[in-house]
């Protein structure tokens, strides 16, 4: 449903049938993980019974029925909206401890005719709450999408990344991650960067890799990531350094490779134009 994938808003391939209009597919799925969630020292919801909701252009989000969430934590709202693929959303304010979410999780009373069956299930903004559990592990971000998938494969592919001709990297021990509905990213060893890495503040964080830290380099801001601590399942990547397809020119066996169109495409364009 997300980036390239074939729901998505922007998909990469095709089919033998008609499937719905790019951006307006819906799936809902029950999930067999046992899902929580905390606010102000409280478990807002604890379900075994949790639905995943699937979205062109999201990313995944959890409903859950009104028997597994602490109703008494839960102040419904005068505020409402209107999605054309859902129907007229509901609002609750949320009150845990010593925090108040105002807003904060949402439900559909009556969806409209061809919605999923989501009637009177809650969902709950993802970063509004302190901490989610799937199982008895942490997860950040946003649900895992079961559908994702990340294959970090050794090669030994000559690849070279260069901005405005002068040379950053060279290797020939790269790993290649494969990511879906992503670009294909190259992880190469810090011995084989000749770029002068400045370490900058920026943190982000994936629900799939972990937490990654940035350099700047060659005059571009945060142009290099990496993952000094990684999840387990990608444990391969640590302290492997990844340029942004999106900002340099990527080269692989003397090939160029054209520059991938992602989200963080647009912030490039910002920043090229900031800078002009």
């Amino acid at each position: 449903m997300y980036g390239t994938g074939p729901l998505s808003r922007r998909p990469a391939g095709s089919f033998n049938f008609d499937p719905p209009p790019p951006g307006r597919a819906l799936y809902l799925e029950p999930t067999p993980k046992r899902v929580r969630a905390q606010l102000g020292g409280e478990t807002i919801v604890d379900s075994r019974r949790a639905m995943l909701l699937h979205e062109s252009g999201l990313q995944p989000v959890y409903y859950f029925p009104a028997e597994d969430v602490r109703r008494d934590l839960l102040e419904p709202s005068d505020r409402h909206t209107h999605c054309p693929k859902k129907g007229d959303a509901s609002y609750f304010t949320l009150r845990a401890g010593d925090r108040v979410v105002e807003n904060g999780a949402w439900y559909y009373p009556a969806p409209i005719e061809d919605a999923p069956p989501i009637k009177d299930l809650i969902a709950f903004y993802f970063d509004r709450l302190d901490r989610w559990l799937e199982e008895d592990e942490e997860i950040d971000v946003h649900p895992r999408d079961p559908y994702h998938r990340i294959d970090v494969l050794r090669s030994d592919r000559h690849v070279r990344v260069s901005l405005d001709g002068r040379v950053l990297a060279e290797t020939r021990r790269a790993l290649a991650l494969f990511e879906s509905s992503l670009p294909p990213r190259w992880y190469i060893p810090r011995e084989d960067v000749v770029a002068d890495l400045e370490p900058t503040d920026t943190v982000t964080r994936c629900p799939y890799k972990g937490t990654a830290g940035y350099y700047s380099a060659a005059g571009v801001d945060d142009l290099v990531w990496y993952y000094e601590d990684p999840l387990p399942e990608v444990g391969r990547i640590k302290g492997l350094l990844c340029f942004f397809n999106e900002k340099v020119d990527l080269e692989l066996d003397s090939e160029l490779q054209e520059r991938p169109e992602t989200a963080w495409s647009n912030r490039v364009r910002s920043e090229e134009r900031k800078a002009a």
